[in-house]
């Protein structure tokens, strides 16, 4: 997984599986889009205008949290 946020474009971009082909994309939400795989599977996240939504957006912090599967 890889998470980002890009200043120009004011958006976080959350990758769950790098290298798949995005067959689909929807905008679930007003500014929230989520892109598929051929198999409807989730590939990664978009949220737009991130700034508004999130505080604080440049200083983004994740934690892997538990066991893996």
């Amino acid at each position: 997984m890889k998470a980002s946020y890009d200043r120009h474009t004011d958006t976080v971009s959350i990758v769950f599986r790098p290298g798949v082909v995005v067959e689909n994309s929807e905008e679930i939400r007003p500014g929230i889009v989520m892109d598929f795989d051929d198999g409807g599977r989730v590939v990664s996240l978009e949220i737009l205008d991130a700034s508004r939504v999130i505080p604080q957006v440049d200083r983004m912090e994740f934690d892997a949290v538990g066991r893996a599967p």
